[in-house]
């Protein structure tokens, strides 16, 4: 918990830098508008939610900042301090979703349901900082990565629940 409590306070200070504070932000203003924030905000908002006992609502928006970010990341591959965005993606991904990763894993069919929503809905809503159009075999590369990443999930979903309930984690499905 005090890592990830660290990750969002490096995170909170990366979007100071860009001017935005967010920390003081309800989880309904943060969604507002969410689609034009930096990837750094979705976790944000993962983690409010998480906390707040709206797991589903975290996991899908943990999912659309991993893809948001990534895509940020790929665009900006050459152009980036590997002590900034590259490092910060890292720890949010570690101490953020860590917890969400534990949660969503319990249901894997639902994981599957939630990663094709956040698919639809990142293809819907715009990006002000990697517009879809201008990066669309970015967006293309990453999201069959996901793509890979959900088959695979479903692939070995009993293997997932066994290994799971041997290190005593709840299967919900």
């Amino acid at each position: 918990m005090r890592s990830a409590l660290l990750s969002a306070f490096l995170a909170l200070s990366f979007l100071r830098a860009f001017g935005a504070d967010l920390s003081s932000l309800s989880i309904d203003q943060l969604r507002n508008g969410i689609e034009n924030q930096h990837p750094a905000a979705f976790y944000i908002l993962a983690q409010k939610l998480f906390t707040a006992g709206q797991k589903d609502d975290a996991v899908f928006w943990f999912y659309a900042g991993q893809l948001r970010y990534r895509v940020y990341l790929l665009v900006n591959k050459d152009k980036l301090d590997p002590s900034g965005d590259p490092a910060l993606f890292a720890s949010l991904s570690e101490d953020v979703g860590r917890p969400i990763n534990e949660y969503a894993f319990g249901d894997i069919p639902q994981l599957a349901k939630t990663i094709d929503a956040v698919i639809a809905w990142d293809h819907s809503h715009t990006n002000a900082l990697t517009p879809r159009d201008k990066y669309e075999s970015q967006y293309d590369q990453i999201v069959a990565g996901l793509t890979q990443m959900r088959d695979q999930v479903l692939k070995q979903g009993d293997s997932i629940r066994k290994t799971r309930t041997a290190n005593g984690l709840q299967n919900r499905n």
